[in-house]
């Protein structure tokens, strides 16, 4: 394990830091994929104070943060929803891992995988027997790690528009 990583649970302060980082991340990730209009549209419309902090005051939701050498390198948002979007995971207490990101300079070095073992061990201590997230169709990347993680990929597509640019997500799970 990285020595130098840390992770906590995010309050009410840390509401710009997540906006700030989810802006980056999601930027990096989907630049190029949609038109500049639509991106700003996606980042203004997720990634702002007001909208983190509607989110991290929802009892239903549970913010993390990843720090290395104090920094934070990524996070991840974990949602019990009433609203389940396929079949299968409806049979279950479920949660939806929602967002996992990273920035660019932490791909590669481990923390990923201390932060989903971590947040799936928060999940079983909740009593959630399922874990599920959306993943886009060509992000290979993120696919080979939840693969790697245990997660299934269930070909169930889920449209994710990026503003009016139409793009396909596939719903991966597992047992947690």
């Amino acid at each position: 394990m990285n020595s130098t990583l840390s992770i906590r649970r995010a309050t009410s302060n840390d509401a710009e830091l997540i906006a700030e980082l989810g802006r980056s991340t999601f930027y990096n990730t989907f630049n190029g994929t949609c038109t500049k209009a639509d991106m700003q549209y996606v980042l203004n419309l997720f990634f702002n104070h007001h909208q983190v902090m509607s989110e991290l005051n929802d009892k239903d939701d549970f913010f993390y943060i990843a720090f290395q050498h104090k920094k934070a390198i990524g996070y991840c948002r974990l949602k019990a929803d009433k609203h389940l979007p396929f079949d299968d995971v409806k049979k279950y207490k479920s949660v939806e891992l929602k967002r996992f990101y990273f920035s660019q300079e932490a791909h590669g070095s481990g923390a990923a995988k201390i932060l989903m073992d971590y947040i799936l061990d928060i999940a079983k201590k909740m009593e959630f027997e399922k874990i599920y997230l959306g993943v886009w169709e060509y992000n290979i990347r993120a696919q080979e790690f939840y693969k790697k993680m245990g997660f299934k990929n269930t070909h169930i597509a889920n449209d994710f528009p990026l503003g009016a640019t139409p793009q396909t997500d596939y719903w991966f799970w597992k047992t947690v």
